[in-house]
């Protein structure tokens, strides 16, 4: 790989624009696969969460939307599409058509995990995740995890 700059212009770079960038580019990834499916990135997390209430999952997946994401609009779309229902207790449980696409939605997450990983170790990945946590903090920021 070839980076933008040597080791000594690295070190003077922003950190939050290459986080910013990051993130940028990988959720955008992310959602551009997901959307070959015809699931968007809230609706997959949606169907990962089965068994728990509306409530239950709003209040964990909050912390994951981003501006313009409509997390009611999106359960409700994946109500009218019969991929999920919801039992007298509010449950969320997946139908088989919901079943069906989140296997398929799944394996392909799976590959793409490792495409998003490719050349990084686990260890590279572990202390940039400690890193930006780390800075977070230093900034009185929370770093919110599930």
């Amino acid at each position: 790989m070839k980076y933008s700059h040597d080791d000594a212009g690295l070190l003077q770079q922003p950190i939050g624009y290459w986080a910013t960038a990051a993130g940028r580019e990988v959720v955008g990834s992310i959602r551009a696969g997901l959307a070959t499916f015809g699931i968007t990135q809230p609706q997959w997390w949606v169907l990962n969460r089965s068994g728990e209430t509306r409530e239950q999952m709003t209040a964990v997946l909050l912390h994951y939307v981003l501006p313009g994401d409509d997390l009611d609009a999106e359960i409700d779309g994946l109500v009218d599409r019969g991929l999920i229902t919801f039992d007298e207790g509010n449950r969320l449980h997946l139908t088989e058509a919901g079943e069906k696409t989140l296997a398929q939605c799944a394996a392909w997450q799976r590959a793409h995990h490792d495409r998003i990983h490719d050349g990084v170790s686990d260890e590279e990945y572990l202390v940039t995740l400690k890193v930006l946590q780390r800075m977070i903090h230093n900034v009185g920021g929370k770093a919110w995890h599930h």
